[in-house]
């Protein structure tokens, strides 16, 4: 059976059928029994997504991470489920009960809801509309509005102060983020995410991989993931816009957060890498599924990697670095794109894609050089700054010394 998927569905509308069901009924009933399966396998992947990550981080920092519960420790993430579901649920006093109690719904709902537009296969997929771009970006703001809800309704300053940092942080990087995805979209033409991996010959990250770079870093600060992690600078907040949540509520974030990682290597695998696109898959669309979850795992592992290696850096920093660079960078970019686009009609693949990635390492190249010079202006300026500072101590000393 090279497509179980679409049979398994088209045994179910006979059986329905049969019963005398309408087909607008038999095609809700299918699409609700698609969207409860979907939600199922993902969120039990991201169960498995906290041992991973333990184990990586273990790693990373030479330790062995869980190895008590289960062999390996495979079964502690689901001590920690039962562990969160046990738990006291806390209301702050003079907390919004209704917007505090939804806030961590919206914050995995919003992930959940990005996995509908994702091609798995030619013949698998929730939702194949043709803005499907445009529907990501609209529906990943949601989440924004989740951070500010649990801030705000906690009743608590330091909650508040972390979700205005965070959602300052996450309206910034989202201006990069989207002129990342536009590229794609260029290139392809559409914003349907099934033309877009049908039109990926070759990859799209070996004809633009400065705009698939921008689009992983500014993706990272949307997770808030180290180095971007300032919505849970415990050192600094009380651990962010959460503090006052406990038990599943605070799991229902926890989920969100590793869910969106693994969400948003998705996307970059399907935008840049080819999504489900792989040997056979034409002949074995199940292979789809495969390929697609090798890549995004790929894309993740980088995350991980990133996350464990480089410190916080403060929300100065990341603000000026989104604004002053990387916003710049990625405008430029997508001109240089549409231009040459534009201006290579009718030219063969071959050179097409010679011609992009060129122009893409001719930018990297441009943007170290500048940065050099910037880096070299501005060590020469805070070192005058310093002989000025320290002149004026060295004359009293002088004059100490002559008198």
């Amino acid at each position: 059976m090279s497509d179980p998927v679409n049979s398994i569905s088209e045994w179910l509308r006979t059986i329905l059928s049969g019963w005398g069901l309408s087909e607008g009924l038999i095609t809700v009933i299918l699409a609700v029994l698609g969207v409860v399966i979907l939600a199922t396998i993902v969120l039990v992947v991201d169960i498995m997504l906290v041992w991973i990550e333990r184990k990586m981080v273990a790693r990373f920092q030479d330790r062995l991470g869980p190895n008590r519960v289960g062999p390996f420790g495979i079964i502690q993430p689901i001590a920690d489920v039962i562990k969160l579901l046990i738990k006291e649920d806390i209301l702050p006093d003079g907390a919004d009960r209704f917007i505090f109690n939804i806030a961590p719904i919206f914050a995995l709902a919003t992930v959940l809801l990005l996995w509908a537009v994702v091609p798995f296969a030619p013949t698998i997929i929730g939702a194949d509309i043709n803005v499907a771009v445009l529907y990501i970006v609209a529906i990943g703001s949601i989440g924004t509005l989740a951070i500010i809800m649990a801030g705000w309704a906690s009743n608590n300053k330091y909650a508040l102060l972390g979700a205005f940092r965070t959602v300052a942080l996450l309206i910034a990087y989202e201006v990069p983020m989207v002129i990342a995805l536009l590229v794609p979209v260029l290139l392809a033409r559409s914003m349907g995410m099934q033309t877009i991996v049908a039109a990926q010959s070759p990859w799209y990250i070996f004809v633009v991989p400065l705009a698939a770079l921008i689009l992983f870093v500014s993706s990272i600060a949307e997770l808030g993931r180290t180095p971007f992690d300032i919505s849970e600078a415990e050192s600094e907040i009380v651990a962010g816009f959460h503090i006052e949540y406990t038990g599943m509520k605070f799991g229902l974030f926890y989920a969100g957060e590793l869910l969106h990682a693994l969400t948003v290597s998705a996307l970059i695998a399907t935008l840049f890498l080819g999504g489900w696109r792989g040997p056979f898959v034409d002949q074995v669309p199940i292979l789809g599924p495969v390929y697609l979850f090798i890549k995004a795992f790929l894309v993740y592992y980088l995350i991980m990697w990133v996350r464990y290696s480089f410190p916080r850096i403060r929300i100065d920093q990341m603000l000026g670095f989104n604004w002053k660079f990387l916003t710049p960078l990625a405008l430029f970019l997508l001109v240089v794109v549409a231009i040459l686009d534009k201006a290579m009609v009718g030219v063969s693949q071959v050179q097409y894609v010679l011609v992009m990635l060129g122009a893409n390492l001719l930018i990297v190249w441009g943007t170290v050089i500048i940065l050099r010079t910037y880096a070299r202006v501005e060590r020469k300026r805070v070192g005058e700054e310093r002989a000025v500072a320290i002149a004026p101590e060295s004359d009293l000393a002088d004059l100490v010394g002559q008198e």
